[in-house]
This record gives C-alpha cells, sequence and structure tokens, in this order.
C-alpha cells in the first residue's frame, strides 16, 4: 500500500524540480510557478481560495504572492464590497509567462500519459481524484488543529 503514496511523491517531486529548473530562467523563483497558474486561470481569485486550491498554508501562499507581485507577474486590486481583501489579476507579464507554462503542463502530461490508453487515463485520474478526496478530509481535520491517530 505504501508504494502507491511513495510513487506519487516520486511524480510530483520529478515535475516540481524540472519545472523548477526549467522556469528558473523565466525569473520564477521555487514553486511560484503553481501559484501564477492558478491566479491567471482564476483572474479575481483572493490569496485564502489560491492557498485552499494549492493545499498549502495561508502564510506560505502569502510569501509567494508577494514576490510575484514583487516581480511583476500579478497585481492586487482592492475587493468592491471588502477594502481588506484583495483580488489578484494576472499582469501582461504573467499572461505572457502562463503561456510557456501550459506548454510545459501539456508536453508533462504527454510524456506522464505515453503509452496509456484512454480507458487507463480516466481510470488512473478517477483513482487519483478519491485517494485526494479521502487524504483531503485528513488535510482539512489537521489543518484545523487536529491531530491524527496513528
Amino acid at each position: 500500500m505504501t508504494k502507491i503514496l511513495r510513487e506519487v511523491g516520486m511524480i510530483a517531486r520529478c515535475l516540481d524540480s524540472i519545472s523548477n529548473y526549467e522556469f528558473k530562467e523565466l525569473q520564477l523563483s521555487k514553486g511560484q510557478y503553481l501559484y501564477l497558474v492558478r491566479i491567471c486561470e482564476n483572474p479575481g481569485i483572493i490569496q485564502e481560495k489560491v492557498a485552499d486550491i494549492l493545499k498549502i498554508d495561508r502564510t506560505t501562499a502569502a510569501r509567494a504572492i508577494q514576490k510575484l507581485e514583487l516581480e511583476g507577474f500579478i497585481q492586487k486590486v482592492d475587493h468592491p464590497v471588502n477594502k481588506k481583501v484583495k483580488r489578484l489579476f494576472p499582469t501582461e507579464k504573467g499572461k505572457d509567462i502562463y503561456l510557456v507554462l501550459k506548454n510545459e503542463e501539456e508536453y508533462s502530461t504527454k510524456v506522464a500519459l505515453n503509452g496509456l490508453t484512454p480507458e487507463e487515463v480516466e481510470t488512473a485520474y478517477q483513482l487519483l481524484y478519491k485517494i485526494r478526496k479521502n487524504i483531503e478530509m485528513d488535510w482539512k481535520f489537521v489543518k484545523k488543529g487536529g491531530k491524527r491517530e496513528y
């Protein structure tokens, strides 16, 4: 059973390592591409929602988003109702980089799924989706201060 999560972890680390190396030339620091993609795909999203989508804590998200803003990839705009909330939008620079990021994602997907039938791809997706939903329950529990029993 532990083989499954170890394989998922190795896949995630390989892809993350490749992306961090290749995106350095785009002036994106470690992992920042993840935030930029989500902001480009959800213009006007708020910081807390980005953190939730990526399954990371708010402090980590705040630091990464601040760096993206300083580098000119995104801009923060006041929420029309609640001025304390900032909506996040990609800048033109961010939109240009997003196209490169999407091309990389499509390429990596093609490489990862090479040799799989459409049915195998769908089965893999359905199984990974179920696994994520199971783990997400523990993630939410721990995030709220819960302690898991081993």
